[in-house]
């Protein structure tokens, strides 16, 4: 029987006909020596796109509707693939989430996965059929509501079907080469990381890095599903593999640098923390917005203060609710973080290092947020670049 991968897409390499194409002939000519489950994102900017068509019809639009729109774009991608792989002459066929069997809680536009009953994929492969599945997505069986994942989700369907059928290994093909120690569109002597494990690349895309979503790693350490993360196009790529006890000798080596871009200050008047952050999820759930990634949160006798970031529709969503919010003051200014991951846990020498760069680069910090991995800086957004640049020095 021929071992199964399980491969996903990003939406960069399928951003059209030809690209599409290309994917096609990689798959088919794999499919000779494996089994293959092929989850892949919207096209290109589509998601962008039907966002940006659902708030110019409506102000607030309601997030069980926005799920019923955004799915239409992996089934787009799903659909083209499928038929492209048949014109090869590799059999293939093309399932939503749904079809697929991933079952969510009943949360719209940031469901969770609580089951995977894979029956329709499962007959496929037995039949040698590539399957060919629209990740982000999936349904509510309490509801039988279309639900989606949160933005990055085709990642955490990809590791939810490889960990169903134990796959001997979940790629992430995208259109870089491999993680690398920064973002190489700001640093450009950023370089590849050729081993991760698990609790470096969580630490890493807590803190802002793009090349995965959270929850699909925090996914592959609980199911020990083995991660590649490389180039759609070179198959003989090193690219990066994360998987369980990699570089795990204790150490407070710097590993890598990663942001949020926008980061808001929220402040709450309300005593009772707990109360303050249900006020917001309240206000929140009235609005359609989906709660953001919760980073920081301050409390004294007077006030809470917290801290959030999330994608940058949501992040404008926020900003347009608590302009006329009575119980929350919006920080005028937005923050980012930045963020110094180490191949183990920190030493009084990794923020000695970062506090000593930063006056010397003349940047200052409002805060210092430290973890296990990482220590965080809060800067103004505008100086989030130069920041970025500084502290990557660091890096050896």
């Amino acid at each position: 029987m021929k071992p199964l991968i399980v491969q996903k897409y990003g939406g960069a390499t399928l951003a059209d006909p030809e690209k599409i194409k290309a994917v096609a002939a990689r798959v088919a000519t794999q499919s000779k020596d494996n089994s293959l489950i092929v989850i892949v994102s919207a096209m290109g900017k589509t998601t962008n796109s039907l966002i940006d068509l659902a708030n110019q019809v409506s102000s607030h639009p309601h997030r069980r509707e926005m799920d019923m729109l955004l799915t239409v774009g992996e089934r787009i991608s799903m659909s083209l693939l499928s038929m492209a792989l048949n014109d090869l002459g590799c059999g293939a066929i093309s399932f939503t989430g749904s079809q697929a069997g991933i079952f969510t809680d009943t949360s719209h536009v940031n469901a969770f996965i609580k089951d995977v009953k894979p029956i329709r994929v499962a007959e496929s492969l037995n039949n040698n059929r590539v399957v060919i599945l629209a990740g982000f997505q999936g349904v509510s069986p309490e509801t039988k509501e279309i639900t989606t994942l949160g933005r990055g989700g085709s990642d955490t369907s990809a590791v939810a079907m490889a960990a169903s059928f134990n796959a001997e290994r979940c790629e992430i093909l995208k259109d870089v080469p491999a993680v690398f120690t920064a973002d190489p569109n700001i640093v450009k002597s950023a370089r590849p990381l050729n081993k991760l494990n698990y609790d470096q690349l969580m630490e890493m895309t807590f803190w802002g890095a793009k090349v995965l979503h959270y929850r699909s790693v925090e996914l592959a350490k609980v199911r020990n599903v083995p991660l590649y993360i490389g180039p759609a196009s070179n198959k003989t790529s090193d690219g990066t593999l994360v998987q369980k006890g990699l570089n795990m000798f204790e150490s407070c080596k710097a590993l890598s640098l990663n942001s949020h871009e926008t980061v808001l200050k929220i402040q709450s008047q309300e005593v009772n923390p707990a109360m303050a952050l249900k006020k917001l999820q309240d206000l929140f759930n009235k609005s359609e917005i989906a709660f953001p990634q919760l980073l920081h949160f301050e409390l004294d006798h007077e006030k809470s203060v917290i801290y959030l970031t999330g994608p940058q529709e949501i992040m404008t969503a926020v900003k347009r609710e608590l302009q006329n919010s009575n119980d929350f003051t919006l920080n005028s200014t937005d923050f980012s973080t930045v963020t110094l991951t180490c191949t183990g846990s920190t030493s009084a020498d990794i923020p000695q290092m970062v506090l000593d760069k930063m006056q010397n680069s003349k940047i200052s910090a409002h805060k210092l947020i430290m973890s296990a991995m990482s220590v965080t800086v809060l800067i103004d957004a505008s100086v989030r670049k130069p920041t970025i640049e500084a502290l990557h020095e660091l890096i050896q």
